[in-house]
């Protein structure tokens, strides 16, 4: 069960994007956060006003996890992934389809150019970005056409040359008018090249020659041009260009890290589709003794891939492998074309491969504690009400109970609990059959009787055939049966297993007089029970679920008894001539308002049948008809 109280105590105070999920596991909401501790804590805080919208999204919120990113910047790129990979309800910020820019550097035209856009295409051009704003990207585009004097014009060249006047930017020493001829290709491309770098986050050498030319330019006293390379200086060192979160070759990628204690690992995938990080997850590996990382790798992705429909061009792995070439040989085949699998050992793959790693850890540091902690509310919950009863252990739990008003439609559930938690596969119903009235007694023992002597005929047939034929619900027997009730429950149960030849533990949840439970009643002694305790918890969960079953089940069985119409009690009037009349008529006020001949321009209505739906409606006109 996840404890959101205990959650948010281990929110790191880093970057990151969290994800919001309802009771169904949905994605309810997607957010960033400059410190995922102290924006999601915000969500949980009482005295927080926010709006009618927000207040609605944290009434939903059953879990929540995280990505932790490099910065706030990486997590809002994330962020606008995440948002249009599962289209969250309660997000509006790119309700639009609105995206992220991008700066599209078109270098396969002889004098190239750099154009704002808002989407990526598959054609010869070379991408940068996604920025996070336009405004940061539009910034980016203006600095390296002053820096380098790279055109803004859409003319076609050299075709277009000399067919009009330079423009404003050549006056103003902010291009070199390629236009008219006044600049080599080769000088432009070199030019390019280097505004390339710049866009790429290669802006040392910049700032280098920036600050030598600001410095000549205040020496020759044209203080003007001096705090325009200042301007320029400050520019480049303000825009953020690296986006590490985006990778600008479009590839399919896997990335895959994994944090492991001596007896723990978790495995972390971040899954990278036409070059954006849509989403991560992360799973968790058994039977862990000191393996290495690079056992662990290894181990994971055969299993991996060999269940998933999808392979990426490129698996990135922590560790190198040993089977690396029969793996991507095996990869290759099951994809079609060429997969690789590599270690990333510099630039940008590697701080993802860190970054995945992190997450990993986090996970795993987060998991350990959520693991030991939902043993102790499951398993050891189970061994907490044997060591009360003094049974060595439990493995299989069942409860029973039985749901009627005033012995109307009497129904029996029986719920199942297998390691402290519910088999919801194994639960069945039973509708009573012998007995009249609001006898529970009478009626258990029918539910009981009908359960075991089931399991017996089955067990019998499956003897016949082989007994390693998976066990159904039914034939598997329970190592304890728990009944919600004290000694007379109890004493159902033993008559009816000591009629059918079978030795199971019974024991009954008693209840005070309040209706809280307050010990356990077994072998006719009542045991006290340590009440706060998890055996207590898991007890209290077994009463709520097996009345909640039973319940479920007889209020749908009453919903379908009441589910007739008054129309039904008409002679000749059936399912179908029922329907037609409600479709023409809308309600049922109409009908008894109609007169014959109305009646009777329904379809699958003939004279007869209009004429006896009226003298139902209108029995003071029996004998006559209203035409």
């Amino acid at each position: 069960m996840f404890d959101i109280e205990e959650e948010l105590k281990k929110l790191p105070a880093k970057p990151g994007v969290y994800l919001m999920h309802d009771k169904k596991d949905a994605i309810i909401y997607v957010g960033k956060a400059i410190s995922l501790k102290n924006r999601v804590r915000q969500y949980f805080q009482s005295s927080r006003r926010v709006s009618p919208k927000i207040q609605q999204m944290i009434s939903h919120i059953d879990h929540f996890e995280y990505i932790v990113t490099d910065s706030e910047v990486e997590a809002l790129v994330l962020e606008n992934n995440l948002i249009k990979e599962y289209m969250p309800k309660y997000n509006t910020m790119l309700k639009d389809d609105k995206t992220y820019p991008f700066i599209r550097a078109t270098v396969y035209e002889d004098y190239p150019r750099l154009i704002y856009c808002r989407e990526q295409k598959k054609d010869r051009s070379r991408y940068f970005g996604p920025y996070t704003s336009a405004a940061t990207a539009k910034a980016a585009i203006e600095m390296a056409q002053k820096i380098y004097h790279i055109r803004t014009c859409s003319r076609v060249l050299p075709r277009d040359e000399g067919k009009v006047r330079p423009c404003l930017n050549y006056h103003i020493k902010q291009c070199g008018a390629p236009c008219q001829g006044f600049v080599s290709k080769e000088t432009y491309r070199e030019n390019f090249n280097k505004a390339l770098k710049l866009l790429e986050g290669d802006y040392k050498e910049v700032i280098s020659v920036l600050q030598e030319k600001m410095e000549t330019a205040a020496q020759q006293m044209e203080f003007e041009d001096a705090a325009n390379y200042r301007d320029l200086i400050e520019n480049v060192k303000k825009v953020e260009i690296r986006q590490k979160i985006t990778d600008f070759g479009g590839v399919d990628r896997d990335i895959i890290a994994v944090a492991s204690t001596a007896s723990e690992a978790v495995v972390q995938v971040f899954f990278v589709r036409e070059g954006k990080l849509i989403g991560r997850d992360h799973f968790h590996m058994n039977g862990i003794d000191r393996d290495s990382g690079e056992e662990l790798i290894q181990s994971f992705v055969k299993q991996f891939y060999a269940g998933t429909p999808f392979i990426p061009r490129e698996v990135m792995v922590e560790y190198e492998i040993q089977e690396k070439e029969l793996i991507e040989e095996w990869l290759t085949g099951r994809r079609g074309s060429r997969v690789s699998v590599i270690v990333p050992k510099k630039g940008q793959k590697e701080r993802l491969m860190e970054l995945a790693h992190r997450n990993a850890a986090l996970v795993l540091a987060q998991d350990s504690e959520k693991i030991r902690r939902e043993e102790e509310r499951t398993a050891g919950a189970v061994a907490q009400i044997c060591s009360w009863i003094g049974l060595t252990g439990a493995s299989r739990i069942e409860s029973y109970d039985i749901s009627n008003i005033n012995g109307f439609q009497s129904v029996g559930s029986m719920v199942v609990f297998e390691d402290g938690k519910p088999k919801k596969s194994d639960y069945r119903k039973f509708r009573i059959q012998t007995v009249q009235g609001p006898d529970d007694y009478a009626s258990m023992e029918e539910v009981l009787t009908r359960r075991f002597r089931h399991g017996l005929e089955e067990r019998a047939e499956i003897e016949k055939k082989d007994w390693n034929e998976t066990l159904g619900s039914f034939t598997r027997f329970p190592d304890l049966i728990m009944m919600d009730g004290g000694k007379g429950q109890v004493h159902v149960a033993e008559k009816v297993l000591a009629s059918l030849g079978l030795e199971i533990p019974v024991c009954g949840m008693v209840k005070d007089d309040r209706h809280r439970t307050r010990g356990l009643y077994y072998q006719n002694r009542e045991q006290p029970v340590e009440t706060g305790s998890e055996g207590f918890y898991l007890m209290t969960r077994i009463q709520d679920e097996v009345h909640r079953f039973a319940i479920e089940y007889h209020r749908s069985l009453r919903s379908k008894a009441q589910v007739k119409s008054i129309l039904d009690d008409i002679p000749g009037i059936g399912q179908k001539r029922r329907k037609a009349l409600m479709r023409y008529f809308q309600s049922l006020e109409r009908i008894r308002e109609a007169s014959v001949e109305e009646l009777s321009r329904v379809d699958a209505m003939n004279e007869r049948a209009a004429e006896n739906v009226y003298r139902f409606f209108h029995p003071e006109h029996t004998g006559s008809s209203e035409r």
